[in-house]
């Protein structure tokens, strides 16, 4: 386990203490699981980039194909 000196502003550090009283989880726990979510979303959100720059490159390609599949419908 790696410790971290961590400054939060004050609005950020008030509402964590706010919900910290109604939730039976500890500080440490309670930044944990929010780093750990936010990690996850920022995962999700570079997955989804590099799927639309991936797609971005092969998009003329696909259309390309497609269009040879309708011709050969259209030949049937």
């Amino acid at each position: 386990m790696k410790n971290i000196s961590l400054k939060l502003q004050d609005p950020v550090f008030q509402e964590m203490e706010k919900i910290l009283e109604n939730v039976q989880v500890s500080r440490n726990k309670y930044i944990n699981e929010a780093i750990e979510y936010y990690n996850a979303l920022q995962d999700r959100l570079l997955l989804e980039k590099q799927l639309l720059q991936e797609s971005a490159m092969v998009s003329a390609d696909s259309m390309a194909v497609l269009h040879e599949f309708e011709a050969i419908e259209d030949e049937w």
